[in-house]
């Protein structure tokens, strides 16, 4: 018969062993990567930034300020901020080359067409104001189709790795694949939502035709908040009340503390891949 004592000092030997262990596994080091941000300005694009550099990755930000949105944070500055136009091909081939994996966060709520462009500097996060040519069209579909058409013309030497690419797309992208989600998008939905979600889903479908290539990851959050978000704030507690109780074509809230961290997930991590609703972001995020 083994002693008790010595029963107890193996157990806890063993006990330590394995906490070790697993504590090894879960600080293992990232492999860091150059990620390139397209919309690193923006509301979710600063916030994708700020923690790729804690990660420890090489962050290049593209936008039409090319500015630090917080000059005196001491991650963000460590970002190499450049201006330009995504919906120029050539700009954005030479970043997706220089780069290991992309982010695209680059959007607007209300376009210039929608005749509600006045209202994005309450709306957005960053304040911005769309310029005269900001259509859903341009800022969603064609700059991320000239993501893709560079990732997918990016040499590969060789290697059979995917790109990692992450895509700030929407939950009601989803609205045709949940019980009356149709619906809803195509009786209820005012004419300029209907655009919005049809450039997403453009976009998302061109990703997939490229998936060879490609490990996307479609980030799909409903309303993205913080506290800061004063214009949100009181739609959020009706939001993650129809999704507690089942409304299908409703989803949770996601702040964006939470998807930011999701996504910097998403770009690491190469068992993810498709697509990313409220509870996988959640779940992602509390990895981070």
């Amino acid at each position: 018969m083994v002693p008790i004592g010595r029963s107890i000092l193996s157990a806890a030997v063993l006990f330590v062993a394995r906490s070790t262990q697993t504590t090894a596994l879960s600080t293992a080091a990232v492999t860091p990567k150059k990620v390139v941000v397209f919309g690193g300005t923006g509301y979710v694009g600063a916030n994708v930034c700020e923690r790729l550099v804690k990660q420890g990755h090489s962050v290049t930000a593209l936008s039409r300020r090319g500015i630090n949105p917080k000059p005196d944070d001491e991650n963000l500055s460590q970002v190499k901020w450049v201006s330009g136009d995504a919906t120029e091909p050539s700009v954005v081939k030479k970043l997706i080359n220089d780069n290991d994996a992309a982010v695209h966060a680059i959007g607007l709520l209300f376009d210039v067409d929608s005749g509600l462009a006045q209202f994005n500097t309450i709306v957005s996060g960053s304040k911005s104001l769309p310029g005269e040519e900001s259509t859903y069209d341009a800022i969603t579909r064609q700059t991320m189709f000239n993501v893709v058409d560079a990732i997918a013309s990016k040499p590969s030497f060789f290697s059979n790795s995917k790109y990692p690419l992450a895509f700030v797309s929407c939950a009601e992208a989803g609205w045709p694949d949940v019980p009356g989600g149709k619906f809803v998008d195509e009786k209820l939905a005012p004419e300029w939502l209907q655009r919005y979600l049809v450039a997403k889903r453009t976009v998302e479908a061109k990703v997939v035709s490229n998936a060879s290539k490609i490990r996307y990851c479609f980030m799909r959050p409903s309303l993205i908040w913080d506290w800061g978000k004063l214009d949100v704030l009181p739609a959020i507690p009706i939001f993650n009340l129809a999704s507690a109780l089942g409304v299908p074509f409703v989803d949770k809230t996601v702040r964006v503390e939470t998807l930011a961290d999701a996504i910097v997930q998403c770009i690491e991590d190469d068992d993810i891949e498709g697509i990313q609703r409220f509870k996988e972001m959640e779940d992602l995020a509390k990895r981070a």
